[in-house]
């Protein structure tokens, strides 16, 4: 699709990209603006939608609209345009977390350009995996889509493996048992069809049977009747996003890389969730560091293998929502995309 008119199409394109990243708890803490003077799509952070224990210093929402930005770009070099990003561009405004600047080129960025099918296809799937390898050359590549985007891919072997699990389980055991963090956790549970935002309480999303896979229960001790439990594959894959350094421009960059290494794993028919739960406690983040490495700030654990596509079990995206205060020139109204899955890690 080549296209060098900024209409109303386009910008639905877009944003409809753009809302299709995945966020912490589906919080889906963004705003959008359009400079028309600039040609320029901003992103703004939506402090409302943020989780005062689970991310208290914002890391997690940083990450969250990264992953926004990451889809800006790529559907904009779908649409025929060379993006420009800018993390943090005005240092009195923290609010305003990114603009994407739309520059005419005859030839976009080819990896970019070619992810854009993976955007609506990529989605959280919490289901169990078969077990199957996935190839090297597809690691590979999700591990150079990590280092295009300034961040590294630690594919452990299975003795880190269990490591990292087990530091996942402890956090997960910590959410639990943490009467404040479980309320929150659930704050963000509603039935199915009720907000476009949060998770559906749903029977669809099994727990693993014998206790290996530490898939984030949001209704902490609840019990949810009819929820079932399955076995979980026994070899599971995990991959460690990580960056050097661990500031908000850090954690946007995370967030571009980790979405960049999602819809790659994506194209290639690879089934993709995201742990996070270890990265909410100070302590259990650094145990979850790279062995032998100094400057490993961890930023997500993302378990990745083949397995079905989960359908139907999670909420439509809400549409993108424009900043409260206005840009100049921005565009004042929201712009809906197609209904895509929402989900959170």
């Amino acid at each position: 699709m080549q296209t060098k008119e900024i209409d109303a199409t386009a910008l639905e394109t877009l944003l409809a990209a753009a809302v299709a990243a995945p966020s912490i708890h589906n919080t889906q803490p963004w705003r959008f603006g359009f400079d028309l003077g600039t040609r320029a799509v901003t992103v703004h952070a939506d402090r409302s939608r943020a989780l005062a224990l689970a991310d208290p210093d914002g890391r997690a929402l940083h990450l969250s609209a990264g992953s926004a930005v990451l889809n800006l770009l790529v559907a904009a070099a779908h649409l025929g345009w060379k993006p420009v990003p800018h993390l943090l561009p005005d240092p009195y405004d923290p609010e305003l977390l990114a603009t994407v600047q739309l520059t005419v080129a005859t030839d976009p960025p080819p990896a970019y350009r070619a992810l854009y099918p993976a955007v609506e296809r990529r989605h959280s799937s919490r289901m169990p995996f078969t077990g199957r390898p996935v190839p090297e050359p597809v690691v590979a590549g999700m591990t150079a889509a990590a280092r295009a985007e300034g961040a590294h891919l630690y594919v452990p072997d299975i003795l880190q493996t269990r490591r990292l699990l087990r530091v996942t389980s402890a956090a997960e055991l910590r959410n639990a048992t943490d009467e404040a963090r479980a309320a929150e956790s659930r704050a963000w549970v509603a039935p199915p069809g009720v907000s476009p935002y949060g998770i559906p309480l749903t029977a669809a999303r099994p727990l693993d049977a014998a206790g290996r896979m530490p898939m984030r229960d949001f209704t902490g001790r609840v019990s949810v009747p009819g929820r079932p439990r399955m076995r979980f594959e026994r070899h599971a894959q995990v991959a460690l996003l990580w960056t050097v350094g661990d500031r908000p421009r850090d954690w946007l960059g995370a967030g571009q890389a980790l979405e960049r290494v999602l819809l790659v794993a994506t194209a290639h028919g690879v089934r993709t969730s995201l742990l996070h739960q270890a990265m909410e406690w100070p302590d259990l983040r650094e145990a979850m560091r790279v062995p032998g490495t100094r400057w490993c700030r961890p930023q997500v654990l993302i378990r990745f293998g083949y397995g079905p596509e989960a359908k139907g079990t999670l909420p439509p995206r809400a549409a993108a929502r424009p900043a409260e205060r206005p840009v100049r020139h921005a565009v004042g109204t929201s712009f809906p995309g197609p209904p895509v899955p929402g989900e959170g890690d």
